[in-house]
């Protein structure tokens, strides 16, 4: 035994107390139970004190209700958890019966909501009772917790309860009654709450989502030092702003405590690891802005984003606005080494990235400012054309990508110098406008060929796919624009693609999706062999020239004679009227002596008459006429040379439209669950 050794080797030390007994070495007090069956040798009661083990645990349960219901409020809590657990399932309440739960509910805590929410099961009760809340109901809650929100928002449980109630208020006059109590009590204690591991993430999501442009900027220019925070305090209804630029302005003096006091906090976050929040890449955007180009502040930041070796940091910021810019100006302004690292912290991220309404942002960045093609080659096209997946999930996750109003972006963006209107808004457009003026003096590569070279490396994969998907994609007008820009502007073979379209265009079961304005504007587009330029009003041809326009009419007088009168006859008569104006289509002769010999044809009248407009061009163009035509001639042939022009116009505004309804974030995998509704143009073309 390890104390006999001990003694045997003469070492000192203190006197152990020997507990063995004689009987087999048991300890004294299991002596009793030698005999295996539970029941001691010696025939006394062989439980705790003559008390078995429930016995025991039934005690301590009384004991703990005794506890329980001696403090205050008891009868009260236990009444409304029971209506919380009738109330918690939903589709097992009748409407009447809740009704009546729920007043009885609010009978209950109605002037002791404070005696119930800091409790972790009480707590809920009153969530339940904010979830069927009357606006007038909520706001009274609101009204009794005034004075504790602060101190809500950093208690463990009861943070829930200010997050329920802040993002369910609402009224009839769109009024933020609520949000008008709790944010208030938020002034003065942002630097303390935003440190707190509790109240930092509610207060960065009343800061993100609900919080006005005002009560926004107060938050924020707490960021700048503690005389704002009393300013916010002393001052709560006075217009503030948090644009930084302008307070140094106005007091130029200042600039160095705030920057230093920016730094100071911002850092700490930063060596947290707690980069998520939205306020903190705000106050890092605004640090970076008022940092002078070249000075040591400026290459103190640039440097802290790079030792930032795990990419937590730059994850988190590619996903808001202020984020996104500033990664966007690090490879504007960083090395070529800096734009190859910031690269590699989105590994296996390029999809997310592309779907998001900021994030997609730094992929167009790195396009316009990497001289490396190879590398952003690599780096990013494999992921957003799912090379890694098999055919069909391949083509699939490509579908929904093109479906996307941000996912496709970074798949067309190359596909022209000039993105059209409806693909990027105006705050992408700035964006990128100040990412092309800073690489003039940080990047080498002429801008064209850099965006030829990523071109030609992007382009097989999409034409591959519209030769198989062309069907599906006719169907939506996103899949129609993603078929013209990928068709006029890509590099590569494009034979497979245009006689995959051509053949739709007899097929019985498309005849449907083909009489549809977007799937007509993308015929006529691709007849016309080029895109329509608003400026000079003219159709600029693509190099090499399509000859799309050639390769249908041959499908269409080689089907039926039939065919080719039924589309001069629809609304698919404009892609005729392309056919006639474009000095590359060469059956010009050909397609004016059949529309003479069925002159009659055209001329007879139709129910929809604005869909018969492209007809009526085609009658003014091998000279016929019409009931009513001349003046309605010429004036059709004007509209449509002006058509390009206006459906830029009608595209651009439902775009922004569905910029501004969507929310994030979606990913490309619910691509169809985002797309915006189809709406009814105003005037068929």
């Amino acid at each position: 035994m390890a104390i006999e050794k001990r003694k045997s080797s003469g070492d000192a030390g203190p006197p152990h107390k020997k507990v063995r007994s004689d009987h087999n070495g048991l300890h004294p007090d299991r002596q009793r139970f030698q005999n295996g069956s539970g029941k001691p040798q010696d025939g006394k009661d062989g439980f705790l004190n003559g008390t078995s083990s429930k016995e025991a645990h039934y005690k301590q349960k009384q004991l703990r209700a005794e506890r329980v219901a001696a403090k205050p409020n008891a009868d009260n809590i236990a009444r409304s958890k029971k209506i919380w657990e009738r109330l918690r399932i939903k589709s097992a309440v009748p409407k009447d019966e809740r009704k009546k739960l729920v007043e009885e509910l609010f009978s209950i805590i109605t002037g002791r909501v404070k005696d119930f929410v800091f409790k972790h099961d009480s707590v809920r009760v009153v969530q339940c009772a904010i979830k069927y809340a009357t606006p007038e109901q909520k706001t009274q809650i609101a009204q009794e917790l005034r004075g504790s929100y602060r101190e809500l928002a950093e208690s463990k449980y009861a943070k829930f309860l200010v997050a329920k109630l802040i993002t369910s208020d609402s009224s009839a006059k769109g009024e933020n009654k609520v949000r008008d109590v709790v944010v208030p009590e938020f002034y003065g204690h942002v630097k303390r709450m935003i440190r707190h591991p509790e109240a930092s993430w509610i207060m960065d999501d009343i800061y993100r989502t609900i919080a006005s442009p005002q009560q926004k900027a107060r938050l924020l220019r707490e960021w700048y030092g503690g005389e704002f925070a009393l300013q916010s305090l002393q001052n709560k209804h006075e217009e503030v702003t948090a644009d930084l630029a302008q307070i140094l302005k106005e007091s130029p003096g200042k600039k160095s405590p705030i920057m230093q006091q920016l730094k100071e906090m911002t850092n700490q976050l930063v060596q947290k690891k707690t980069t998520g929040f939205t306020m903190l890449h705000d106050a890092l955007l605004q640090y970076f802005l008022n940092c002078n180009v070249g000075s040591p502040e400026h290459g103190e930041f640039l440097e802290m984003l790079r030792d930032d070796e795990e990419g937590d940091l730059f994850k988190n910021l590619a996903f808001t606005k202020s984020g996104s810019r500033i990664v966007c100006l690090a490879l504007a302004y960083g090395s070529s080494k800096d734009r190859r690292v910031i690269l590699k912290h989105y590994k296996t991220h390029m999809k997310l990235m592309a779907a998001d309404t900021w994030a997609h942002l730094v992929l167009l960045a790195a396009y316009e400012v990497i001289d490396d093609t190879v590398m952003t080659a690599k780096a990013i096209f494999p992921e957003l054309t799912s090379k890694d997946l098999d055919s069909e999930a391949q083509q699939q996750e490509t579908m929904n990508m093109a479906l996307n109003i941000n996912a496709r972006i970074p798949l067309l963006y190359l596909m022209a110098e000039d993105s059209p209107k409806w693909l990027l808004d105006t705050a992408d457009h700035e964006m990128l406008k100040e990412i092309r003026q800073i690489r003039k003096e940080t990047s080498k590569k002429d801008p064209s060929t850099r965006r030829t070279e990523l071109n030609k490396v992007l382009s097989q994969p999409l034409l591959d796919f519209i030769a198989s998907q062309a069907e599906t994609l006719l169907q939506s007008s996103y899949g129609c624009q993603f078929i013209g820009e990928v068709l006029l502007g890509a590099i590569g073979d494009k034979e497979a693609s245009l006689n995959t379209l051509s053949s739709l265009a007899v097929e019985e079961h498309t005849a449907e999706t083909l009489v549809t304005p977007h799937a007509g504007r993308l015929y006529k587009t691709l007849v016309q062999g080029g895109r329509f330029d608003p400026v000079t009003k003219t159709v600029t041809p693509s190099d090499p020239p399509l000859g799309f326009g050639n390769l249908l009419f041959d499908t269409l007088s080689s089907h039926s004679d039939d065919t080719l009168l039924s589309w001069a006859t629809s609304s698919n008569s404009w892609s005729l009227v392309a056919m006639l104006e474009n000095e590359q289509f060469e059956h010009k002769e050909d397609l004016v002596k059949y529309l003479q010999t069925h002159a009659g044809d055209l001329q007879s009248p139709k129910e929809d008459g604005a869909a018969n407009a492209g007809t009526k061009v085609l009658l003014e163009r091998i000279g016929g006429s019409v009931e009513g035509g001349g003046k309605d001639a010429e004036k059709e042939s004007k509209s449509a040379k002006q058509e390009d022009s206006i459906v830029s116009e009608m595209s651009e505004t439902k775009d922004k439209k569905s910029k501004k309804e969507k929310k994030t974030t979606g990913t490309a995998d619910n691509a169809e669950e985002q797309q915006p509704k189809k709406k009814k143009s105003k005037k068929s073309v």
